[in-house]
């Protein structure tokens, strides 16, 4: 097995803002396994928020060089890997790769059903509320809008969303950012603004609130749910899960936490991370399997790479042999 691993830097369209920071490019990792003349690819994209860079993802990826290179296999991430970045670039890869030699589509071996073309939110970057209501206005033909908050003029945002995009549907995300006696009455007020579902609303740790709390729309587990052993404890919180790669360590994970989710009556949100198209491919086998869609990762770049993602207005082709899978 040849083994490369790499970082790439790609610029925003626009500078991106959530609870807690702005970005401006897209600071990714890329996994190549190559063997027996066929190459697999696998993108992830570190996250501050747990602690990961660019350059520690690498180090993580170098370290593990000799048993990659010796044939490491998906099955055994795990045992040299937490779920995160490192762990999903690598895993994609070796699916990749799987998929290339076995001239068999990944979905079918990862037992998924054949892939479609499906919706997906378009994301308005946390912004003052008269900024985010022209972004949604440009944006006013998409079905589904997914707009980030912070808390303080959260109610003034999502009125100028409404008022610049009056059919879309909303996704509002929080990220962690809203105070425990914040939620009832904010849920209650974006329930009235065609507000369907708010992602994570209270900090990591501090969300065991939100199961005594009257909540008229759902909500969904973001950064409190990275693997299926963490969901069973969250269940009684949260109706929905945001599934992303870049947690879960991967798509083997990541199917793993689909089935747990949909054991418990959960409903399913498949998401990612701001990154390209070959970051949201392994994605997108999921995207069928789920109620609400956000893999608009790529449309928020200046350019995203070749070959990429399909995708035409806010729907999203599957991904082609030729990028991944």
């Amino acid at each position: 097995m040849q083994f490369d691993v790499r970082g790439e830097r790609w610029p925003l369209a626009q500078a991106f803002t959530i609870s807690r920071g702005t970005k401006t490019s897209a600071d990714v990792v890329i996994c190549t396994l190559s063997r027996d003349g066929h190459t697999g690819h696998g993108e992830s994209m570190p996250y501050p928020r747990y602690g990961e860079s660019v350059e520690q993802v690498v180090a993580q990826l170098e370290a593990l060089r000799p048993s990659i290179e010796s044939g490491l296999q998906r099955a055994d991430l795990p045992q040299h890997l937490t779920a995160g970045s490192a762990r999903n670039a690598l895993d994609c890869a070796l699916w990749d790769l799987e998929a290339k030699s076995q001239n068999q589509p990944a979905y079918k071996l990862a037992e998924l059903r054949r892939p479609q073309p499906v919706q997906t939110a378009y994301t308005i970057s946390l912004d003052t509320a008269e900024n985010m209501g022209r972004a949604a206005a440009a944006n006013a033909e998409r079905p589904l809008l997914k707009i980030k908050l912070a808390g303080q003029g959260d109610l003034e945002r999502v009125e100028a969303i409404r008022q610049g995009a009056p059919d879309a549907a909303l996704i509002v995300d929080a990220n962690e950012g809203w105070e425990q006696r914040e939620v009832e009455p904010f849920a209650e007020a974006l329930a009235q603004r065609g507000v369907v579902l708010v992602e994570q609303p209270l900090p990591v740790g501090k969300d065991d609130a939100l199961g005594d709390i009257a909540h008229p729309l759902p909500f969904c587990a973001d950064e409190s749910c990275h693997t299926a052993a963490d969901l069973p404890a969250l269940a009684s919180r949260y109706e929905y899960v945001n599934i992303k790669l870049d947690k879960t360590g991967g798509l083997t994970e990541a199917i793993a936490l689909l089935r747990q989710a949909r054991q418990l009556d959960m409903g399913i949100m498949i998401g990612c991370m701001v990154a390209t198209s070959l970051s949201m491919a392994p994605a997108a086998l999921l995207a069928s399997e789920a109620e609400f869609v956000d893999l608009d990762g790529p449309l928020l770049l200046e350019k995203d790479r070749q070959p990429s993602l399909r995708y035409e207005g806010s729907t999203l082709y599957p991904p082609t042999p030729d990028l991944w899978g």
